[in-house]
C-alpha cells in the first residue's frame, strides 16, 4: 500500500537519490539547486510515493509551461520529470503519480498536460501512451558550439 502526497524539503535525501537514478548524467548540485528551486515555487510542484513504512518509492515533478509541443492552451501542465523506482513498478504508483499531477495542473486552470521522453527511452514512451497520453511529435535536437574570431575594431 502507498500513500500520493505533496513533498516537502524533509522529502530531499530520498527525492535527490530518485532524481540521479533518472537523470544520472545531471550533476548533483544540478539536482540539488533544482530541488530547492521547486519546492518553493507555485508554478511548480513534485508529489512522492509513500509506503507504509515511511520508505518513499517514486515521485513526479510538474510544472505550468506556456506552451507545449501539440497543445493548443495555455498554461499546459507538464510532467517534468516521473520515476517509480524498480523493484516497485506495475503497482499503479506511476500512474497515482501522474494522476496528482494532472489535478494540480487542473486546479491552476490547465486543460492540457504534456510531458516528453527521449526518444531512446521505450519504456517511457509506453508508460506515458498506457496512461492515455499521445503522441505529439518527435524532435531531433542540434548543438554547435561556437568559435570565437576576434573583430578588428572598426575605423572611423
Amino acid at each position: 500500500m502507498f500513500t500520493i502526497r505533496r513533498a516537502t524539503i524533509h522529502d530531499r535525501d530520498a527525492w535527490l537519490e530518485m532524481r540521479q537514478a533518472l537523470w544520472p548524467d545531471f550533476p548533483q548540485i544540478e539536482h540539488v539547486r533544482e530541488i530547492e528551486v521547486t519546492i518553493t515555487t507555485e508554478t511548480d510542484v513534485v508529489f512522492v510515493a509513500e509506503l507504509q513504512s515511511g520508505q518513499l518509492v517514486g515521485f513526479a515533478e510538474a510544472s505550468l509551461r506556456s506552451f507545449a509541443e501539440g497543445c493548443e492552451t495555455s498554461p499546459v501542465g507538464y510532467v517534468e520529470g516521473w520515476f517509480v523506482r524498480p523493484e516497485h513498478r506495475r503497482q499503479g504508483i506511476g500512474q497515482a503519480l501522474v494522476a496528482a499531477a494532472e489535478q494540480w495542473a487542473l486546479q491552476q486552470g490547465c486543460v492540457e498536460m504534456a510531458s516528453d521522453a527521449r526518444i531512446e527511452n521505450t519504456v517511457s514512451q509506453q508508460a506515458h501512451l498506457a496512461l492515455g497520453f499521445e503522441e505529439a511529435g518527435r524532435l531531433v535536437c542540434f548543438k554547435r558550439r561556437l568559435v570565437v574570431i576576434p573583430n578588428d575594431r572598426p575605423t572611423k
